[in-house]
């Protein structure tokens, strides 16, 4: 196992990320065990959770399964998402972070989450509010680095000159979405994360199932998340990433790889990401995510699978200068 530094932490943690979304859900306690098994296995040892994720029981069981090697892993989990009927749970208010973060210590049976992300950008709050309360958990030792997912990079760096004119704990960690047909971090959020030395985390590595080589380059099949899932439809359902998924598909099995496998060694290979987060229903599916760790990712190879879908134009718009 590869292992990286997390932004300018100090902290490092393993070329992988595993993703607990399916934990009580559509991994029962079990297989999530025997998932969680294979990973520490390889050597992972970071695990990304969140309190919304199958109605907290993904907390509740991650929280059982690091039981007896709580210090050896690092653990992230979220808040802002809605979690209950009422009106107040939700969003990154200093109120909501206080009670939530409670809620996921006692679920997580654990004094300390390693890695807190705001789980998305919530625009009724001040984003001072948000990192006062952030901060004052990690004076509390009850998280120990803020992090952001799904935010644009000006938000980000508004954070950032918040935190240290007010002398507070930095984001130290992004979780954006990123994957061959969405590569809108290229633009501002990865050079942003490299200038700042700020980790990545990317989730969706697959496309939501996209690249995995079920889809044909018409959208069809039998069943899968993007038939089933409005959200995931909505999210990959343009025709244009259905050939670049077709076309990439192609490519890996040529080379003799799931599709699959190649989707996280690409997503792996950018220098800039610290850890894919990977995610599976079951074992079996989630052996060829982990095959990404033997795939020997060159730059020519890389480039060449970049080929296959549009590279974003620039911040600016000013075409003639894109590399």
């Amino acid at each position: 196992m590869d292992y990286r530094l997390l932004g300018r932490t100090g902290v490092k943690v393993s070329s992988l990320c595993f993703g607990t979304m399916s934990f009580g859900d559509i991994a029962d306690e079990a297989e999530s065990a025997r998932m969680f098994g294979r990973c520490r296995e390889l050597g992972i040892n970071f695990f990304d959770c969140a309190n919304t994720y199958a109605g907290g029981r993904s907390e509740e069981i991650l929280g059982r399964l690091i039981a007896d090697c709580r210090d050896e892993i690092v653990l992230t989990t979220k808040v802002v998402s809605r979690t209950g009927d009422d009106i107040n749970q939700g969003g990154a208010s200093r109120r909501h972070i206080q009670i939530a973060v409670e809620e996921s210590l006692k679920r997580l049976n654990t004094d300390r989450i390693d890695v807190y992300f705001l789980h998305h950008y919530d625009a009724d709050t001040p984003i001072a509010e948000s990192l006062r309360a952030l901060d004052d958990l990690v004076r509390q030792g009850k998280i120990l680095y803020p992090a952001v997912s799904n935010w644009a990079a000006w938000q980000v760096m508004k954070a950032q000159g918040i935190a240290a004119k007010q002398s507070l704990a930095r984001i130290e960690c992004l979780q954006p979405m990123y994957n061959l047909v969405k590569r809108q971090a290229e633009v501002e959020i990865l050079p942003m994360a490299a200038n700042e030395q700020i980790a990545v985390i990317p989730y969706s590595p697959l496309g939501g199932g996209l690249l995995t080589g079920k889809y044909a380059a018409d959208g069809r099949a039998d069943a899968g998340r993007l038939i089933e899932n409005k959200m995931y439809s909505k999210r990959y359902g343009l025709a244009d990433y259905y050939q670049t998924a077709a076309d990439f598909s192609a490519q890996a099995k040529e080379r003799g790889l799931q599709p699959a496998t190649l989707a996280v060694a690409w997503v792996m290979a950018h220098p800039v990401i610290t850890a894919p987060i990977i995610g599976a229903r079951n074992t079996a599916q989630l052996e060829a995510s982990l095959a990404a760790l033997d795939v020997d990712m060159t730059p020519e190879w890389y480039a060449e699978i970049a080929r296959l879908s549009p590279t974003p134009p620039p911040a600016h718009d000013r075409l003639e200068e894109a590399v």
